[in-house]
């Protein structure tokens, strides 16, 4: 028991100094990247609980205090956008209507051929792909979807659309003319017409420089239409972040998708085991004020490792 009590406030203890540095996340990019990870030091945290009762929680009062310090912050970050998904209005469709499937396809897919097929199947009118550097994904749709918009191979994502946009192409930062990993297409003329972008951003690791291109891309994204614009990717950021909280003020966009947890699927580069589930909600849908969500729903798990995101608003 001796030996379970003391794992138990092991992982009480590692989860509550991380959860507790985690807030540092408000003055603290680097400290912010313990943010993400908020709902590991909940599970941590709970083993410990669990621990402790198998133990019969004698001698276990530091290890229950600091798992309730852990419980208490990550409820702090987490409950706010849960609340917001179980608060979140849907609005029958009425009008102008357009069906998104936004979907990290990964470099290394392991079945393209699996994940082209149940992108046709949605029927989607506009497809924003990120990671399509093989193109093997991209090659299976293209015979479907008439018209592209993409950046660059190292930029990898791509704009798939039954409908000829007016025009698009790759993100171009104007202040210094220089690209960003990014795609852009607008479709429609006058009242009808909007635009919609995809980017993908790099892990928030402390050299990756993803401060950079958040802020960068905000302000790539400021010569569009805030009203009619849509912005969709993924954006590596989970929306119990403080950066993803400032980005979401300085997009003044609407964030439509709330605690939908993508990564990881399945067996990823990233992780050394495959998870059952999903524990990060790093893929995101924005859309302005002309627009109001039919449905946000996660599609199912592939050869990617993330799960897709489909999406379908009216105007």
């Amino acid at each position: 028991m001796d030996l379970i009590r003391g794992i138990a406030l092991i992982l009480a203890a590692g989860s509550a100094v991380a959860a507790v540095l985690s807030l540092g996340g408000a003055v603290s990019n680097r400290l912010d990247i313990l943010t993400h990870l908020a709902p590991i030091w909940l599970a941590m945290s709970l083993l410990a609980v669990l621990l402790l009762g198998l133990a019969g929680f004698s001698g276990g009062r530091a290890a229950l205090v600091l798992a309730g310090v852990t419980v208490v912050i990550a409820a702090a970050l987490m409950v706010p956008e849960l609340v917001a998904r179980v608060a979140a209005r849907r609005f029958a469709p009425a009008g102008q209507t357009v069906k998104i499937v936004q979907f990290n396809v990964w470099d290394h897919n392991r079945d393209p051929a699996a994940t082209a097929g149940w992108i046709l199947a949605q029927n989607a009118d506009i497809v924003v792909l990120e990671e399509t550097g093989r193109g093997d994904v991209v090659a299976k749709l293209s015979d479907h979807f008439a018209y592209q918009s993409q950046c660059d191979k190292t930029c990898g994502t791509t704009i798939l659309a039954k409908s000829q946009p007016t025009d698009g192409g790759q993100l171009i930062w104007a202040k210094l003319g220089r690209r960003h990993a990014g795609a852009w297409a607008t479709f429609g003329a006058g009242a009808r017409a909007f635009t919609i972008v995809g980017t993908h951003y790099r892990w928030p690791e402390p050299l990756a420089r993803q401060k950079d291109q958040a802020l960068r891309f905000a302000d790539v994204i400021s010569r569009f239409d805030r009203r009619s614009l849509i912005v969709v990717g993924d954006f590596n950021l989970t929306p119990w972040s403080f950066r993803l909280r400032r980005q979401d003020a300085r997009f003044g966009l609407n964030r439509l998708s709330h605690a939908i947890f993508t990564f990881p699927a399945g067996r990823s580069g990233h992780w050394w085991t495959s998870l059952p589930f999903p524990l990060l909600p790093i893929d995101q849908v924005y859309a302005g004020a002309d627009w109001r969500p039919v449905s946000i729903a996660r599609g199912q798990a592939m050869g990617s490792d993330h799960y897709p995101i489909v999406a379908v608003l009216t105007r």
